[in-house]
């Protein structure tokens, strides 16, 4: 009996465009976006250089910008945490999910964060502050705060950098100290900075106080 052959399947054209933004994550995951060329993705995705053309006429720029907001999307939703339950392991979960991005994309991560990669434009550095921003945006939802004081907010904001700063570090440190000991660290410095804020802000305070009681329940 001959064996069925499988059928061949066109791919749709949002199945060739995720096809082809799956690839040039992958490199740039692994490699500075200025050392990754058309023809490295199209070997990658097994497809010729004029077809990664027909998707992305922009080019190498239009690519990484695509395959930007699809990584900045990827992280927005590291944060995306069910607002119940107790703070603090709600921002472990969100952080082991962004550590977890952090790993897997190493290098591209790096270079992303970083900056002075030759396709950084006004464009990219939006997407990336944009993620940064949207992470703001959950905390203060997990904190139940709708309208974030002055000193809140650069607080927040400070400890986002932070986690950043923390991540390159820890990558240049061999991915050094294991990644569950990095979290709760990160952690115990959010609780640290509302601490110190608070002995200024009032709102900060009241929060501060909230996380005591939650953590005696």
């Amino acid at each position: 009996m001959t064996p069925t052959v499988p059928a061949y399947r066109r791919l749709s054209v949002e199945e060739r465009r995720s096809q082809l933004l799956d690839a040039a994550l992958s490199l740039f995951a692994h490699r500075a976006p200025e050392d990754v060329s058309l023809d490295d993705v199209a070997e990658a995705a097994g497809v010729s250089r004029p077809l990664v053309y027909r998707y992305f006429p922009g080019g190498k720029q239009q690519l990484y910008e695509a395959a930007l907001r699809s990584a900045a999307e990827e992280l927005r939703l590291c944060f995306d945490e069910p607002l119940h339950g107790p703070l603090l392991p709600r921002l472990s979960r969100a952080l082991d999910r962004y550590l977890a991005f952090v790993d897997e994309h190493d290098t591209g991560f790096s270079a992303l964060l970083q900056g002075g990669s030759v396709v950084e434009t006004s464009r990219t550095t939006a997407i990336v502050d944009g993620v940064r921003r949207a992470a703001a945006e959950h905390i203060f939802s997990h904190l139940g705060v709708t309208a974030p004081g002055p000193r809140l907010r650069m607080t927040v904001r400070m400890w986002i950098t932070a986690v950043e700063a923390a991540s390159l570090i820890w990558l240049d440190e061999d991915k050094q100290p294991p990644v569950e000991e990095l979290r709760a660290w990160l952690v115990e410095q959010f609780v640290a900075v509302l601490t110190v804020t608070a002995g200024r802000d009032p709102q900060t305070a009241a929060l501060v106080g909230a996380l005591a009681e939650d953590g005696r329940d």
